[in-house]
């Protein structure tokens, strides 16, 4: 009878390219630490003959302080100076848009520059203004399901 035990080490080699290939696919860091804690602790001990429990308890004590330390120094050293990208209606705060319908008593219809048409209504500023279709315009506040808009800076053409 064959004895698996002596195979470990290949079994750790399989995980260990594993988890770098889902690291690859999610970029998080998680993995990584998990494949360099299993390659250190799971395969170290292995090479160093410890028996198979010794090995996954190696691994996984040596994952865990990696994913407690390291990976949070990754991820902060990464983010550094980086402004987090906006989203849902935090990205509409300032997007352009055409008039696609007059105004009519301050509301209407504009089609923002991302496709989407829009009810919209004139800022409380600009309540007195009169837009027509093909007007620009520029989201300043998300009310509901309804933008507020204001005209666009009209740039001078030489």
């Amino acid at each position: 009878m064959v004895d698996l035990t002596q195979y470990l080490w290949i079994i750790w080699l399989v995980f260990v390219v594993v988890c770098v290939i889902i690291e690859v696919l999610t970029l998080e860091f998680t993995f990584m630490m998990v494949a360099a804690g299993s390659l250190i602790g799971g395969l170290g001990a292995n090479l160093l003959g410890a028996e198979w429990w010794v090995q996954i308890l190696a691994a996984a004590v040596i994952s865990g302080l990696l994913l407690f330390t390291i990976r949070p120094l990754l991820l902060k050293t990464l983010d550094r100076g980086v402004e987090p990208a906006r989203t849902n209606v935090d990205a509409l705060m300032g997007m352009t848009a055409r008039v696609t319908a007059a105004f009519a008593d301050g509301a209407g219809y504009v089609k923002l520059a991302n496709g989407e048409t829009w009810t919209a209504r004139l800022a409380p500023q600009h309540e007195t203004l009169a837009l027509a279709e093909g007007d620009r315009v520029v989201v300043t506040r998300i009310d509901g399901a309804t933008a507020e808009v204001a005209p666009a800076e009209r740039s001078e053409a030489p």
